[in-house]
């Protein structure tokens, strides 16, 4: 008796994009966050939705000024990265981090902004996030919290506006998952 054979579908997934590391502040609070976990650490848990979704950027250029910005979950971040950032680590909080740059890639550098940010739930709910400064060295990053009830998807708006009045607007989604 002759068994058919069983063709799977062909899956490709997207290759990252990594802009350099100097800009990149999601990826290094990641470092820093798996670098404050130690040596005498428990492994990391497997990677989850919400770890994907940390991962995940949004992106807008308006000449030479680019805005990245990331929600991630608060429970993600390491302990010593937490609580340098005065932030509670929580299964119903999300970080939402924004960085505003110009120049180059290898030219880029911090630039001051006014950030206006709220969040929306899938039942319609919105709620503000207070956005402050946040410096590491020669960067500057704005961050806030919201608390989110996960599973739920959570469309963020977001006003930016520069020095000298250029006002920019950027809206992205995010799913996060309970853990």
């Amino acid at each position: 008796m002759r068994i058919p054979s069983l063709r799977l579908p062909s899956l490709r997934f997207p290759s990252p994009r990594f802009p350099s590391p100097r800009h990149v502040f999601a990826l290094s609070l990641l470092s820093v966050a798996l670098t404050a976990c130690g040596g005498s650490a428990p492994p990391a848990p497997p990677a989850s939705p919400n770890a994907a979704a940390a991962s995940q950027e949004a992106v807008s250029r308006i000449g030479d000024v680019t805005i990245r910005a990331s929600a991630i979950p608060t429970a993600t971040l390491g302990e010593q990265v937490a609580r340098q950032y005065g932030i509670s680590r929580a299964d119903n909080t999300v970080m939402l981090l924004i960085g505003v740059r110009q120049g180059s890639d290898a030219q880029e550098t911090a630039l001051p902004a006014r950030i206006t940010a709220t969040a929306t739930d899938l039942r319609g709910r919105q709620h503000p996030i207070e956005m402050r400064e946040l410096r590491s060295g020669d960067l500057l990053d704005y961050i806030g919290i919201v608390e989110v009830t996960p599973p739920d998807t959570v469309r963020f708006d977001v006003t930016i506006v520069r020095e000298g009045g250029a006002t920019s607007q950027m809206q992205f989604s995010r799913d996060f998952y309970p853990r």
